[in-house]
């Protein structure tokens, strides 16, 4: 790992070199259990589906499935990438799966749910990097679903105006990609990625129309200002809503957490993040980009809750 950055480090306790850092009490989750748990369960395993909850181990996945709702995952469950963070497999991927749209968008009609969300590996070996399975997968949801909304996490694309503008077309509520990590740290924790080809992209996203967000991993050896000048640069690119989470070792083989981030500060975060402009800040230990993201599809409902909120401090 980099050495920690000067200033104001974004959480304490600090991990010594060599030592593990206690999980705190905070970052505990629910088991995934219930009857519809198990529906959602059934649900991916029929219709050959892959979901971010489980390639990624995410933390909320017991929360989520168990509310009928799941994020999906497209374009397989390999990605040409190797994030340092990341728990999705790396390799060489199948083929385009050219059905996969239409099952992803039954299966979304099967569950009933008023929002879905729909992510996918990058597919950097593919002349069009995905973006015609995304811009087909959007299309199908919305033929078969025409009362859903509907949030996409997209890969950069590479901030290839045709690839991106497939997506613009298709007209999601929502179009995420996630910055993920500070400007110093992006090519340990991204490798592949650029900070500022990520930033092309939402800027580009944003001048096409759409409602934009993006989301910050916090606990990978970052300073507070170094989140506060990432968050502006978000906002600069025309972000509407952000996402800040801790960062959880998925593996032993992936980047270690230095620091976990007390509640407190990212309740301060959550105040710097509105007073920058954002429409909507999500900001949290176990937050992640998909989390209560059917009130991100909202204009002006996070930034009045929190003036609400103001008003009766």
């Amino acid at each position: 790992m980099e050495e920690l950055s000067k200033g104001t480090p974004c959480s304490a306790p600090a991990a010594e070199t060599g030592t593990k850092v206690q999980k705190p009490n905070w970052l505990r989750v629910k088991l995934p259990i219930g009857e519809s748990y198990k529906h959602v369960r059934g649900l991916v395993d029929t219709h050959k589906l892959h979901t971010i909850c489980e390639s990624g181990n995410c933390p909320n996945m017991g929360e989520c499935w168990g509310e009928g709702t799941a994020t999906f995952m497209i374009l397989g469950n390999v990605c040409t990438r190797s994030c340092g963070f990341c728990a999705v497999a790396t390799g060489r991927p199948d083929p385009v799966d050219w059905d996969e749209p239409q099952r992803v968008a039954e299966a979304i009609y099967l569950m009933k749910v008023k929002h879905a969300v729909i992510t996918s590996v990058d597919r950097d070996e593919l002349k069009d990097g995905g973006s015609i399975i995304w811009q087909n997968t959007i299309r199908a949801v919305k033929a078969l679903n025409p009362n859903t909304t509907l949030e996409t996490l997209i890969p950069d694309f590479k901030a290839e105006a045709a690839n991106i503008a497939r997506v613009i077309e298709a007209a999601p509520e929502v179009v995420s990609h996630n910055i993920e990590t500070v400007e110093r740290l992006t090519r340990q924790v991204r490798i592949q990625a650029k900070y500022w080809r990520s930033m092309e992209t939402l800027k580009t996203l944003k001048e096409g129309g759409m409602r934009t967000k993006s989301g910050i991993m916090l606990g990978l050896g970052e300073s507070k200002e170094e989140v506060v000048q990432t968050m502006q640069d978000l906002r600069n690119s025309g972000v509407d809503v952000i996402t800040l989470g801790q960062y959880l070792q998925p593996t032993k083989k992936h980047l270690p957490v230095i620091r976990f981030v007390h509640p407190d500060e990212f309740a301060e975060l959550r105040e710097i993040g509105y007073q920058q402009g954002f429409d909507y800040v999500e900001s949290g230990p176990l937050v992640r980009s998909s989390y209560h993201s059917e009130r991100h599809v909202i204009p002006g409902y996070g930034r009045t809750e929190w003036q609400k909120s103001k008003q009766h401090a």
